[in-house]
């Protein structure tokens, strides 16, 4: 099995150039059975308001289940996981946030099962805030009772995502 993630800045490359395709195909090389993108705009006039998610997937013939971690009337940014095999949605929802710190954007995670070989997988996929104690919020949430804390993430996890890391120097 072969996982990858990658956070695909709006599919907007180094080069400012936006380009859907070119993120499927670097997506491709790898060969992976299941991919956990972060910052996808959906319906958004800013990237030509395509479904992002649903048009990655189609290029790679792959299910997709998307959270927007945050709306604007129709325009959607978030999370989706992609992958070759049956899944069922777990859940989608929103992570906590620090309340009084200007300009935090809303995060969430997304959680799948999948079947591997015949085991059960649940793959989880977020996008963690740039500031560390909400991060350390964040992670506590996910590893707590309502995600892989729960009774139902049963068997193996893979949590992935952009964690924000930073070195610390």
């Amino acid at each position: 099995m072969r996982l990858l993630t990658y956070n695909v800045h709006r599919c907007v490359g180094m080069d400012r150039r936006l380009d859907l395709d070119r993120i499927a195909a670097v997506i491709a090389e790898h060969e992976p059975d299941i991919v956990c993108l972060q910052e996808l705009d959906v319906g958004r006039a800013r990237t030509g308001g395509v479904d992002q998610a649903q048009v990655i997937a189609d290029r790679l013939s792959m299910s997709v289940r998307f959270h927007a971690a945050m709306r604007v009337e129709a325009e959607a940014y978030g999370d989706a996981i992609l992958t070759r095999w049956p899944e069922q949605l777990i859940k989608a929802g929103a992570l906590p946030t620090i309340r009084g710190i200007p300009g935090l954007e809303p995060r969430g995670a997304l959680w799948i099962r999948t079947e591997v070989d015949g085991v059960p997988l649940n793959i989880l996929n977020t996008h963690l805030g740039l500031v560390p104690r909400e991060q350390r919020l964040q992670a506590a949430a996910l590893v707590g009772r309502d995600w892989l804390g729960h009774p139902d993430c049963i068997g193996p996890a893979l949590l992935a995502g952009d964690f924000n890391a930073t070195s610390i120097t």
